[in-house]
């Protein structure tokens, strides 16, 4: 019960907030030749509040949301029905209002539909990839847009270059100064506190201000009217669904392409500002919001709303923020909030006259003032002093040009923008060679030296990004130089792995880095290729016999190394016996003869289990042909090779040593011949052959010694 009364207390306090601006946006859409209809613009506003904001309330991810009208689309709707004005023949006041009214609602129901879209195939974490430029362009034009309206509102004059000479009337001055006054103390005071009661606070104090002044000064209401103090009484009006025969007929659609532009900023506006109000909210309250769950609901809300003859309503970070800080943590705060605005359409409209405009316009000069402040001066210092022009840019030309050469002009500039920036990511996220990054084929001596000898053959690259024209030819350029301070390269290797996706211009550049490969006589290996990038480069008929193409980086390397190993093996000398491999390895024939005394041979199949991951390290293995895979059970019914290891290799030393369980699976990769030397047989070499034992712990030390300086180049190359 007392849960139920805090949510009913902040809803009623936000309903001040909801009441004010309701009236502000309802002002400033229906002013000049509308200024007849503002008591049919306060019912319409109303009545979207009310039947938005309800279903809003109860659908929203977020329980405590408050919905309704919101400043930046109101000054969109507001520059729409202005540009629709235009085109309507002139007439009496009764042709005016009917377009209006359709215009405005058929943007509503088609900004609900683009919403219930994005909602319903799940395509609204897009709207967070819009480029923050094209926003913050869009809504610091918006704040300037309301700002002029705000004027409009508070003095009745056109804010133009033209119509300066207007407000050099001390009269219309001071009413500029009101308002300004009153957008003034919003600004200080909501910037020092953080109560839920200082902006309702602060338009009502501008209320009862002017009403002192009128009863000190003895001017009466009807006075102040007349000289546009305050604005003039409203009949009451009746709301009438707008899609009758004859409003239809009346309707210039011929001239639909021309608001067209208007159109989709609304939903354009719309859509950023539920994602830009979402986050804020988020962040405030700490809460989490399902934001394609709320595209469907404010979809459905706009559809009904526009269906009505309504305008659009989105959630409200203020009035959303001020009823949860005023404690509402259920949807009876924002049923509350609708109630009372439903409330507010069977009010006697004529209170309106008691209204002083400079309140009304003070909060919209405020809002518009904080949006400017926000996306065209302190979004300086956040972004990118490109990013930053842009916005500017886009800004002005919506301002100068209209919101149509602002959604066109200012999709171009953020797709240049996103370019320009784009091709500043290097392609490359690290670069190596076959001497100091290998596979995870352990190799023994011979083989590791001759790949540290002859490594340089090949030639690596691990690409990261999207990979488009710009950033593609900066690899080409590399490739030439590499090749040409690299003669004796054999195998290039490109690894895929961190690519997101590639266009046609890269594929074109990739193919001047096959012609140049070719020239030189260079195999070009391809890696972690996915099956877009390969569709692609198919496509390009890139792919071909001298391309290979590899599953992975690791695999790629074990390939290129193995045939650099053959190609040079055959110049130096036959693989060695047992005895000639562990006279090399122990420092001696003598020590060779002891050891393989001890050990016994082991034929194996490719598959054979050699040793289980779990069991006692009861031996070690000399690997002399064949090659065996170490791997390790994940745990849930997976299992992964973590590496493996070649001819005049060793495996498990460590686990005789230290005699802990074997961390891994041992299973032979291809028929091999292991020797094996058992723990029994270890602890015999340690009691009755000293020397020995210092030699098989030297050869095992400088086994760990050599992997560990392998692991750190690896280590140095990812740093790059």
């Amino acid at each position: 019960m007392r849960t139920g009364l805090t949510d009913v207390f902040a809803g009623t306090i936000c309903s001040v907030l909801t009441i004010t601006y309701s009236l502000s946006y309802a002002a400033l859409i229906f002013s000049g030749p509308l200024a007849h209809f503002l008591s049919y613009g306060i019912a319409v506003t109303f009545m979207s509040a009310a039947v938005g904001g309800a279903f809003v309330a109860l659908r929203s991810s977020l329980p405590f949301a408050v919905a309704g009208p919101d400043s930046s689309i109101s000054v969109v709707i507001a520059a729409l029905v202005a540009t629709v004005l235009q085109r309507v023949a002139a007439g009496s006041d009764a042709d005016l209002l009917g377009p209006a009214i359709i215009a405005m609602a058929l943007a509503t129901a088609l900004t609900g539909l683009l919403m219930c879209v994005l909602g319903f195939t799940h395509a609204g974490r897009a709207i967070r990839f819009l480029p923050y430029p094209v926003i913050g362009g869009f809504l610091g034009a918006t704040g300037w847009l309301m700002v002029t309206g705000a004027i409009q509102v508070v003095t009745d004059q056109h804010a133009t270059l033209a119509n300066l000479g207007a407000f050099a009337d001390a009269m219309t001055g001071a009413k500029l100064a009101a308002g300004a006054a009153v957008a003034i103390i919003l600004h200080v005071l909501l910037r020092r506190t953080k109560s839920p009661f200082a902006l309702p606070g602060v338009l009502l104090a501008s209320f009862a201000a002017m009403h002192v002044v009128l009863l000190v000064s003895g001017t009466s209401v009807g006075a102040a009217q007349a000289s546009g103090w305050m604005f003039h009484p409203q009949p009451a009006a009746a709301l009438a669904l707008p899609w009758k025969t004859a409003a239809l007929h009346a309707f210039p659609w011929a001239a639909l392409p021309s608001f067209a532009g208007d159109v989709l900023a609304v939903m354009f506006v719309t859509i950023s500002t539920l994602l830009l109000n979402t986050t804020g909210i988020e962040i405030a309250t700490r809460s989490e919001a399902n934001i394609e769950r709320d595209l469907k609901v404010h979809g459905l809300a706009n559809l009904l709303t526009g269906g009505l003859g309504g305008m659009v309503v989105c959630t409200s970070l203020s009035r959303s923020i001020l009823v949860r800080t005023a404690g509402a943590t259920s949807r009876l705060s924002g049923l509350t909030v609708a109630a009372i605005s439903a409330g507010v359409l069977v009010a006697d409209p004529s209170f309106l006259g008691y209204v002083p405009k400079y309140v009304l316009g003070g909060l919209l000069l405020y809002l518009g003032s904080d949006l400017v402040y926000q996306w065209l001066i302190h979004s300086s210092r956040r972004l990118l002093l490109l990013e930053y022009l842009s916005l500017i840019a886009i800004a002005a030309l919506i301002i100068y040009s209209g919101f149509i050469a602002g959604v066109l002009i200012g999709i171009v500039i953020g797709c240049a923008t996103f370019a320009l920036s784009a091709s500043r990511v290097n392609a490359i996220k690290f670069n190596f060679d076959g001497s100091n990054y290998r596979s995870t084929l352990d190799r023994g001596p011979s083989e590791l030296a001759l790949l540290a000898e002859h490594g340089r053959q090949i030639q690596g690259v691990t690409l990261q990004s999207y990979l488009f024209f710009g950033s593609a030819n900066r690899l080409y350029q590399y490739v030439k130089t590499l090749l040409t301070r690299g003669p004796d390269c054999r195998f290039l290797i490109f690894d895929f792995r961190l690519v997101t996706g590639i266009d046609s211009s890269a594929t074109h550049s990739f193919a001047q880095i096959k012609q140049t490969t070719a020239a030189h006589g260079v195999r070009i290996v391809l890696a972690n290729l996915s099956a877009e990038l390969e569709r692609a480069f198919r496509t390009a008929r890139f792919i071909s016999d001298d391309v290979t193409i590899v599953a992975d980086l690791d695999r790629a390397l074990e390939s290129c190394e193995q045939k650099v190993i053959e190609t040079h093996r055959a110049e130096t000398s036959e693989k060695p016996s047992l005895r000639a491999w562990l006279a090399e390895a122990l420092g001696g024939a003598e020590h060779a003869d002891r050891l393989a005394a001890y050990c016994r041979r082991l034929e194996v199949e490719a598959g054979d289990v050699i040793a289980r991951q779990g069991e006692p390290a009861a031996s070690m293995h000399f690997i002399l042909e064949g090659r065996v895979g170490i791997i390790v059970d994940m745990g849930d019914g997976r299992t992964m090779r973590v590496r493996s290891l070649g001819r005049h290799t060793t495996i498990g030393e460590m686990g005789l040593i230290t005699q802990r369980p074997r961390s891994a699976t041992i299973q032979a990769e291809t028929a091999s011949v292991l020797y094996e030397l058992a723990a029994d047989d270890y602890e015999r070499i340690k009691r009755e052959q000293p020397a020995l034992s210092q030699a098989l712990l030297a050869y095992v030390v400088a086994v760990m010694a050599e992997r560990l300086s392998f692991a750190n180049r690896v280590v140095g190359v990812l740093q790059r």
